[in-house]
């Protein structure tokens, strides 16, 4: 089939829930993929920051293809060999207590939303059920998650939204001070704003997020559902920061493709939650446990995590380089970037992918660079030099 053939058919059976580009992508190797015409693309979106390895890595599809011949699904109530393995990678790499295992970064949020209220309810501190959160953010399409996401557009049509709620303005203490009440469960937020134009958070900021909740006894949650696993240089976000949370969550990279999502908490966060207050049916199966181990092992190599440093620096600095008025700034930590302009990019990224280079925006404004993180310093210039060109089109 063709691309216009798969697309015909598509707008015939599938919901109308994205504005998708009119090709249909069919195989991948390392950071290129291949639509159904047979042309050729550079990948700098990479699923959405999720294939950190590339497109067909080898020891994920070996990793995959083993765990299938054994053994694919049971169920949580019982113990899951690549489960308990890939929990332990992830509970010593962050220094917290334990591991929940989901699907998705909305079921991750979810469910550190839900340890949140039962922590408190569980210390007859019922009362404490509202999350600070913040503008701009992106934490899901959950109603509860949509309901945290602090953009109206992504909330319209749903109400009515859940209450417990509040939203303050991202680095900026004294709009989280206001809001602090009695309330107060959490504060939640993305170390690195993704979807609302790939904001990095100031480290003072996040370092008087820690000492309010340390104060006020709440607790601080990061989603690192987008910036996490290795994608700012260091394996959790937080760490490029040294400000510890009390709850983590995980997912896009996690799996590399394959569909993995995690809560990780300090062992006083897990306390809240007992057998029967959370679960999912499909969350830490052994397929997925199974890819999630290898693709940490691999990230976490201190050689891999100073690679990707190095990688995001070049990336940047190149990136600063382009001389064009309309770019307003560069901005992001390791190989998650984005560069603002003083015009809508919809058609630039259209213009790039005409030329053969993957990129999506961030906010109407800001184009975003999620690269995998094993790409090369030859398949950065080669994005960069599409990018220029594309520039030079675009009116």
């Amino acid at each position: 089939m063709t691309n216009k053939e798969i697309m015909n058919k598509g707008q015939e059976y599938v919901m109308n829930t994205y504005n998708r580009f009119p090709i249909a992508l069919v195989k991948g190797k390392g950071s290129y993929v291949c639509d159904a015409d047979g042309k050729e693309y550079l990948d700098f979106l990479g699923g959405i920051a999720v294939c950190v390895l590339g497109h067909s890595d080898e020891a994920l599809q070996a990793a995959l293809r083993e765990q299938a011949a054994n053994l694919w699904h049971v169920s949580n109530i019982y113990w899951i060999k690549p489960q308990v393995e890939l929990a332990e990678k992830l509970v010593k790499i962050s220094g917290l207590g334990k591991a929940f295992f989901c699907n998705s970064g909305a079921e991750a949020n979810e469910a550190a939303i839900k340890l949140t209220r039962k922590y408190f309810y569980r210390k007859q501190e019922a009362n404490k059920n509202e999350i600070i959160v913040f503008k701009e953010s992106f934490h899901g399409r959950t109603l509860a998650t949509v309901t945290a996401t602090g953009q109206r557009k992504y909330q319209e049509g749903f109400a009515p939204l859940p209450e417990g709620f509040v939203y303050a303005d991202y680095n900026d203490l004294g709009s989280v001070e206001k809001l602090i009440t009695e309330n107060t469960a959490a504060i939640m937020l993305e170390a690195v704003q993704g979807e609302g134009g790939v904001h990095p958070a100031d480290r003072k900021f996040l370092l008087e997020l820690r000492r309010i909740c340390n104060r006020e006894g709440i607790l601080l949650i990061f989603d690192e559902v987008q910036c996490g696993i290795g994608r700012t240089g260091t394996f959790f976000a937080y760490q490029s920061y040294g400000v510890n949370p009390d709850i983590v969550t995980l997912a896009k990279g996690l799996g590399g493709g394959f569909p993995i999502g995690a809560m990780l908490a300090t062992d006083e966060a897990a306390s809240g939650f007992a057998p029967g207050d959370h679960a999912s049916t499909f969350g830490g199966n052994p397929l997925g446990t199974a890819v999630g181990n290898i693709l940490v092992k691999t990230v976490s190599a201190p050689q891999f995590m100073e690679n990707t440093k190095k990688l995001g620096e070049y990336l940047q600095e190149s990136l600063n380089k382009i001389v064009d008025n309309r770019i307003i700034e560069v901005r992001g930590l390791g190989l998650m970037l984005g560069v603002e302009f003083n015009a809508e990019i919809k058609e630039l990224v259209q213009i790039c992918m005409q030329k053969g280079l993957l990129l999506i925006g961030a906010g109407p404004r800001v184009v975003r660079f999620v690269p995998p993180l094993n790409i090369n310093q030859k398949e950065i210039n080669q994005a960069v030099a599409i990018f220029k060109e594309a520039l030079q089109e675009w009116e």
